[in-house]
């Protein structure tokens, strides 16, 4: 982490693509250069666990956080995740409270994400999706009266610059743009990420495959398609009369939730009151037993005391 090109930490809780599983590297992917890279014996299997080993609880995590920022001589650490039960968000706030540690970012992922490595089941049907999950943490974030103290990244199929823009009005202060890149770059969801066989050369180490990625052309192709996304969200932020992407809102942004009714993402996503989540007798109703069931100590909620 003193190595001058990281510039920043984040901490991975779980991902839209596979939240609560693991990955591998498989041997064959796994060559000298990576192995070198990733200080592992060359051509063998490397596995991530689903969990880590550092930390086990919400204030375990922000200690870690703060031992991580000492480590990296203060570079910017932060955590992503994708939201399962609202409560294990909670009491990561409610742990930030008691300890005073807050991270410099998150990022919210969503339930929809997506990677050729993936086992489907995960990435179609589990975890809270994109726009939903970034609203909670936003909000959850603005009800403990810490939202100014943590910058949130938004991640979950950003395309364009409307995609933005939905993003920037429910909260999110940045967007980042995985599958999109990868798109521009050459991917055609050949689903094959993880058997060394990608057609397009995108994610291969094999020499044959990897011609196919020419970077010269690529490099070219995914900064045009950068540039002009953003172009498209400057456009619609002066149509909008804004003078800056800051000012997009939930009032802002309409989406249609049946053939007869359309509905601002303020009518969807409520807005609640700065400070509301620092008591118990300010609790909204829509929080009160997900709140209850967090716990600082504990990812796991306290199902046996609240019932």
């Amino acid at each position: 982490m003193e190595n001058p090109e990281v510039k920043m930490v984040e901490i991975k809780l779980s991902q839209g693509a596979k939240p609560g599983h693991g990955g591998i590297l498989p041997a064959g992917k796994n060559t000298e250069e990576i192995a070198a890279i990733r200080e592992v014996q060359p051509h063998t299997e490397v596995l991530s666990p689903p969990y880590h080993t550092a930390f086990d609880s919400p204030t375990g995590l922000l200690l870690f956080i703060q031992q991580l920022r000492e480590w990296s001589d203060g570079r910017p650490v932060g955590f992503k995740l994708c939201v399962g039960w609202k409560s294990e968000f909670l009491a990561i706030c409610k742990a930030m409270i008691q300890t005073g540690i807050y991270p410099d970012f998150i990022t919210v992922d969503g339930g929809e994400g997506g990677t050729g490595a993936a086992p489907l089941e995960f990435s179609n049907s589990i975890g809270t999706p994109f726009r939903d999950g970034l609203a909670f943490v936003h909000d959850a974030l603005v009800g403990f009266d810490i939202r100014d103290k943590i910058k949130v990244f938004s991640s979950g199929k950003i395309f364009t610059g409307f995609d933005m823009a939905k993003a920037l009005a429910l909260g999110a202060d940045a967007c980042q743009s995985a599958r999109a890149m990868m798109f521009a770059l050459g991917c055609i969801q050949a689903l094959e990420c993880n058997k060394n066989t990608c057609p397009t050369g995108v994610a291969t180490q094999d020499p044959e495959l990897v011609v196919g990625l020419v970077v010269g052309d690529k490099k070219i192709r995914v900064a045009n398609y950068h540039r002009e996304t953003l172009k498209s969200l400057a456009e619609m932020t002066a149509a909008a009369g804004f003078d800056g992407h800051h000012q997009f809102d939930r009032y802002s942004i309409n989406r249609r939730v049946s053939p007869q009714h359309v509905l601002t993402y303020a009518e969807i996503y409520p807005y609640i009151g700065r400070g509301c989540l620092l008591f118990e007798d300010s609790v909204p109703p829509q929080y009160d037993k997900d709140f209850a069931l967090a716990d600082p100590g504990s990812f796991r909620p306290r199902f046996q005391e609240v019932n």
